[in-house]
């Protein structure tokens, strides 16, 4: 597409045509090859299942009868039409009361009720994605930096960096301990970052991971406080897996650490929640900053009249989540269904000495197939993403695609599907494993494919000198990734 016209001045704006929200990934190749050719059960069994999507499906039957039993909590069904007068004409971007309430107690439930939250702290916005780019507006100047564990979700290259100018820079987690993050990877980071002439404003981090499914302990927490209190730098905390968790240990949420000790600096703490993952409602564009900041909420609740959630979403959720006995049986129950999918699904890779990563939330696992790779490069994990894709075809994510230092691990969703459809995947790995478990790679050069080859992984040294990590999360026309899915 020409962005050019024909006496070569710019039709558009640099910001608008810049590459902060470019399809070079294989995150994003993947999605392109699922578009192409679905998987259907029926009308095209040998098409690509979409295990690139992090979403929960599994409750939605519960979620459904609600809805039957309750429609005055809708405004356009016959019960609820009185309402729609008041919920239809302007609401200011503070947001309805009931909204305000209802979600200030949900998050409070999610996390066992071992913290309140304040309903006056909580500000709107379209999404984890627009809260996200929401805070780094309020909180960063083009050129500044926030230091994120590796690996993360591509999707925050876009998120932090594509309009607001700010940067990512890694901190290297590896294998050898889980990827868990150390005061060692945060000092060498911010180090490097200091020596460059950048100024880091803030550390991101994603309690439950994704892509790791994992969450972080009590004391990596509060090594954290003491890390962004040393450097008075923000922290920003994305929780919008809170209810992901199906096994012990429980979630810990950053809000109990600032609770349990009054000498952090609560004024550097930021929560970022959503109802995408733990409700299942993507659709609805339910963002939330919480911040214990009173500079950052004013300006934040100015900044949201750019992505407000829509009144009638408002009223809906706000019935929904009010609703005690509806919400303490459909925590429980998704609960129960995610750690009943992960089992199996982990079962059946184990049966073919496929491991994962040892995780207790999220709606994917952290794959290995290190074993499977022809040497240890990003060069080979690809060629076996384009074998997985194309003749598996299975629309996997490659660590790369997640700034994994390390090669051959891959991030596979398994909440996005029906049963039906996840024995149907179970069944491509094994016969695949079994069929080329030796050296599969090889398979590449019999692939006949345009998938292009991208490795958005970039040591700390690249990062320094672009303003901005390239993001793969960009949509395309009849993509499904316009319905601004994760």
């Amino acid at each position: 597409m020409s962005y050019i016209s024909s006496n070569r001045t710019p039709l558009l704006s640099k910001i608008a045509t810049n590459d902060g929200h470019a399809e070079k990934s294989p995150y994003f190749d993947g999605w392109k090859a699922y578009d192409k050719n679905p998987f259907h059960p029926t009308q095209n069994p040998n098409g690509v299942i979409q295990m690139g999507l992090a979403e929960n499906q599994l409750c939605f039957d519960l979620v459904q009868e609600w809805l039957v039993n309750n429609p005055k909590a809708s405004i356009c069904t016959e019960e609820g039409v009185d309402k729609f007068r008041d919920i239809a004409i302007f609401q200011d971007y503070h947001g309805l009361p009931e909204f305000r309430n209802a979600v200030a107690k949900f998050m409070g439930r999610v996390r066992g009720d071992k913290v309140r939250f304040e309903p006056d702290r909580i500000v709107m916005s379209g999404g984890a994605t627009g809260a996200l780019e929401l805070i780094t507006f309020c909180l960063a100047d083009p050129g500044d930096a926030f230091l994120v564990p590796t690996p993360y979700y591509p999707g925050f290259d876009r998120d932090l960096c594509w309009r607001t100018g700010a940067r990512l820079l890694p901190v290297v987690c590896h294998s050898s301990n889980n990827f868990k993050v150390t005061r060692k990877a945060l000092e060498d980071a911010y180090a490097k970052a200091v020596e460059a002439n950048i100024r880091v404003k803030g550390l991101l981090i994603t309690n439950p991971s994704n892509p790791l499914g994992t969450i972080l302990d009590r004391d990596t927490l509060k090594e954290l406080m003491s890390f962004i209190n040393e450097k008075n730098i923000h922290l920003v905390c994305d929780e919008i897996y809170a209810a992901t968790v199906f096994r012990q240990p429980n979630f810990v949420s950053i809000a109990e650490i600032i609770e349990e000790d009054q000498e952090y600096n609560r004024n550097l703490v930021h929560i970022v929640y959503s109802l995408s993952k733990d409700m299942g409602f993507p659709g609805f564009r339910v963002g939330i900053v919480y911040s214990y900041n009173n500079a950052m909420v004013e300006c934040g609740r100015k900044m949201s009249s750019f992505g407000l959630v829509s009144s009638q979403t408002q009223y809906l959720i706000a019935s929904m989540l009010s609703d005690d006995q509806f919400i303490g049986k459909f925590l429980l129950e998704s609960s129960g269904r995610l750690a009943t999918r992960h089992k199996d699904f982990t079962d059946g890779l184990r049966q073919v000495g496929i491991k994962c990563l040892n995780s207790n939330a999220g709606l994917f696992l952290w794959m290995d197939l290190r074993g499977l790779l022809r040497e240890s490069t990003v060069e080979a994990e690809a060629a076996l993403w384009r074998v997985i894709i194309n003749d598996v075809k299975l629309n996997v994510s490659p660590g790369s695609s997640f700034h994994c230092s390390e090669p051959g691990w891959f991030r596979v969703c398994i909440a996005n599907m029906n049963e039906e459809t996840m024995k149907v995947a179970l069944t491509r790995i094994r016969e695949f494993v079994l069929r080329n478990g030796d050296k599969p790679g090889r398979k590449e050069k019999s692939c006949q494919s345009n998938l292009r080859l991208n490795f958005p992984f970039r040591r700390m040294e690249d990062v320094m000198r672009t303003p901005c990590i390239m993001s793969p999360h960009s949509p395309i026309p009849q993509s499904p990734l316009v319905q601004a899915r994760t």
